[in-house]
């Protein structure tokens, strides 16, 4: 190669591409006019459609009988302690407000999920959507059982130790639930979930077991004793000091304690204002000597 020129690589050669001839073309749409002609008829009806759902699509998944709104979901089952407005609160924190499609295939699940993450709901029983746009909603609520009480106040509990929203009650009604005290832990979760500390699990069935007799009993509440033994024992009280040992928490008996169910029973037996050690057998009555018959 001769010098002060660049060196050039061999052209590739493009294959030859043989033109179309007019005549063909021609002839080949002479032959198949009916179906090309469909084939357009077709093609133009798709795109009509496609525009046209595009216009009113949005407006006819909006149409009143297709939309699932919230005025249109009855909720059964809502506990008279529930001040809250339970169903707007949970169709509203799961972002189901604005309205459901009817022919989502998610629709039933996801109201019942969203029912289910409401802090007031134990259960969600069942969830029936149906045409024109409503559905049933039956939960089954949480009822709140004691007070425990913390630095600054009350937080209300169920008998599973579930922390209950504290909204929901005023002063006069948190002072009808028995109180439970001596809890050094504040909740581990949020509003909903468990306390998160096998003292106030133990502390809320003593509270639930003892039930509606709270009150005609005179007690103000109940609280751990015996510092760190095991099993750890409990003891009601009421305001002027008086004090009935109440043991084990239910499930917690030690061998040869009573049950809870006998403890209750002797509890009712007592008399007014009177202490007590529940844990302990009470001796037989003793027998009054029958007056032989003359």
């Amino acid at each position: 190669m001769p010098p002060g020129v660049p060196h050039q690589s061999p052209r590739r050669r493009e294959p030859a591409v043989e033109a179309a001839a007019p005549g063909r073309l021609a002839s080949f749409l002479d032959e198949h006019r009916a179906g090309v002609g469909t084939l357009v008829v077709a093609a133009a009806a798709i795109g009509l459609g496609w525009a046209a759902w595009s216009r009113l699509g949005d407006r006819v998944r909006g149409a009143a009988d297709l939309m699932l709104h919230p005025e249109s979901i009855a909720v059964e089952g809502v506990a008279p302690w529930v001040r809250a407005d339970l169903k707007t609160e949970a169709l509203r924190d799961a972002s189901l407000d604005a309205g459901v499609p009817l022919d989502d295939p998610e629709l039933v699940r996801r109201l019942a999920r969203a029912f289910a993450m409401h802090p007031w709901v134990r259960d969600v029983v069942s969830v029936t959507a149906r045409h024109p746009a409503a559905a049933d909603v039956v939960v089954r609520c949480r009822e709140p059982v004691a007070m425990v009480s913390v630095p600054g106040g009350l937080l209300a509990v169920d008998a599973e130790a579930v922390v209950l929203p504290s909204d929901d009650f005023t002063a006069e009604s948190a002072a009808e639930y028995p109180r439970i005290t001596g809890v050094p832990s504040g909740p581990q979760g949020a509003v909903g979930f468990p306390w998160g500390d096998p003292l106030v699990q133990e502390g809320a069935a003593v509270a639930a077991v003892v039930g509606p007799d709270w009150k005609p009993l005179g007690l103000f509440g109940c609280r751990p004793t015996g510092g760190g033994q095991t099993p750890r024992t409990w003891e009601l009280f009421d305001e002027k000091g008086r004090t009935i040992a109440f043991g084990a928490a239910p499930g917690h008996e030690a061998a040869g304690e009573p049950t809870a169910a006998a403890k209750i029973a002797r509890l009712r037996s007592l008399p007014d204002g009177a202490s007590a050690d529940l844990t302990k057998i009470p001796p037989p009555a003793a027998e009054v000597p029958a007056i032989p018959a003359g």
